[in-house]
């Protein structure tokens, strides 16, 4: 990995790392295995079936850059002349025997060979780079889905328990005649539709652990939990300092690598159309007096036409290609992150409203309705319907704080930028 790919991953990796308060190993009982996001990150970039795949290509575009260093052979050449003739030039007797060394000139083509090939491992390892970070990316998503669901998973247990609750003074009221036994019956049914949703949340837990898992190439998972606390999040900065920021994108940086390839690639393309020369020396052994002499000569093709315009042209247009895509990248890329920057503070104001003005309202709203119905102010309606505004509240945190942390991800890895150091306290 290039020093530039480990400052990007390093800096994504630490942004997540305060995104999602997982800075040390989560202290849970010892039959439980928990895995740390700098882990998950870390096995990821390791094991990665695409990457890992993905590491041949550049392997193999180095093996390109091996064969465009290879000179031509030099050619050995044999050439008698005036022998097995008639009269004077009967049999060897007068023969001319020419042992001769050839070699190509190429006029400059190699090494333009060599940069478009080095050029080529350039463009592939900036590829590399932004896969790494992508994988990463969606790492920490898949990893907020599994915190997401452990956080889901707790809230519907509570909700059990906050449904046995009920069923229990439903049936003493029930016992002592003071509610109908249709209450017992509908609070049994909350009950059981409750078991329902959480147990549906458990199979969402465990296909969310797996996926997780699958990024560092493992079928089954080799964990149980994930650490962390989803209601912790940095402030994101402003966003004229993340526009200003977009040159740090990946994408901007592979078109950089891109732009290279193709000036290398029109470079060779000119230097093609230069034919090539070839040059040869040796030794004439003349039979009829008996002597040596040295001989040497020179092939240079007559240029008439170039023979690669359409190559160079081609080339030209190709880079021109280039410039003009990373435009249009450049633009969406602005787009996306104004859009994913109004989704934040959207999900930001959500989960602060929820957190410090609904939830605590509700709560205390529950516990008010639950001693009225103990003392027979309120009905089984009245302490259903606050439940269920409880178990709202407490899933809709849930969701906007994941969506909140899913979009804080998606303008770091836009902008290649660690957001902020200070979190919002719960």
């Amino acid at each position: 990995m290039s020093k530039l790919s480990m400052y990007r991953v390093g800096a994504w990796y630490w942004f997540v790392v305060i995104n999602v308060a997982v800075l040390g190993s989560s202290t849970l009982a010892s039959e439980h295995v928990t895995v740390g996001l700098e882990t998950a990150i870390r096995k990821t970039l390791a094991r990665n079936p695409n990457l890992v795949a993905f590491g041949y290509q550049i392997e193999a575009q180095q093996g390109r850059v091996v064969q465009s260093r290879l000179r031509p052979n030099t050619e050995l050449g044999l050439v008698v002349e005036n022998a097995l003739g008639s009269g004077d030039f009967e049999g060897i007797d007068r023969a001319e025997t020419t042992l001769s060394l050839g070699w190509v000139i190429e006029r400059g083509k190699r090494d333009r060979r060599v940069a478009a090939a080095s050029a080529g491992v350039s463009l592939l390892e900036a590829e590399g780079e932004l896969r790494r970070l992508d994988a990463a990316a969606e790492t920490a998503r898949l990893y907020l889905d599994s915190l997401a669901n452990q956080e889901r998973l707790k809230r519907f247990q509570e909700a059990v328990v906050l449904s046995e609750q009920t069923v229990f003074a439903v049936k003493e009221r029930v016992g002592a005649g003071r509610s109908p036994d249709a209450d017992l019956a509908r609070a049994e049914a909350a009950l059981a539709r409750v078991r329902l949703t959480l147990d549906d949340v458990e199979h969402e837990r465990l296909t969310s652990n797996h996926q997780l898992a699958a990024q560092w190439g493992k079928r089954q998972p080799d964990f149980t939990q994930v650490a962390g606390d989803i209601e912790l999040m940095p402030k994101p900065e402003e966003f004229e300092y993340l526009l200003a920021r977009i040159d740090q994108n990946p994408n901007i940086s592979r078109y950089l690598s891109q732009q290279r390839l193709r000036e290398a690639e029109l470079s060779l393309a000119q230097a093609q159309a230069k034919p090539n020369w070839r040059v040869n020396a040796g030794i004439r052994r003349l039979e009829g007096t008996n002597d040596h002499a040295f001989v040497a000569g020179i092939t240079i093709p007559l240029a008439l036409r170039n023979r690669n315009q359409g190559r160079i042209s081609e080339a030209r247009a190709r880079l021109q290609v280039v410039d003009a895509d990373r435009i249009a990248t450049q633009l969406q890329i602005e787009t996306h992150l104004f859009a994913r920057y109004q989704e934040l503070q959207h999900s930001l104001h959500q989960t602060k409203t929820l957190r410090d003005e609904i939830l605590p309202r509700v709560e205390q709203a529950l516990a008010d309705t639950q001693v009225a119905y103990a003392a027979g102010r309120y009905g089984y309606l009245e302490i259903q319907l606050v439940q269920a505004e409880v178990l709202n509240a407490r899933t809709a945190l849930v969701e906007a704080s994941i969506e909140a942390h899913k979009h804080l991800i998606e303008i770091e890895r836009l902008t290649g930028t660690t957001l902020s150091s200070s979190v919002i306290q719960p």
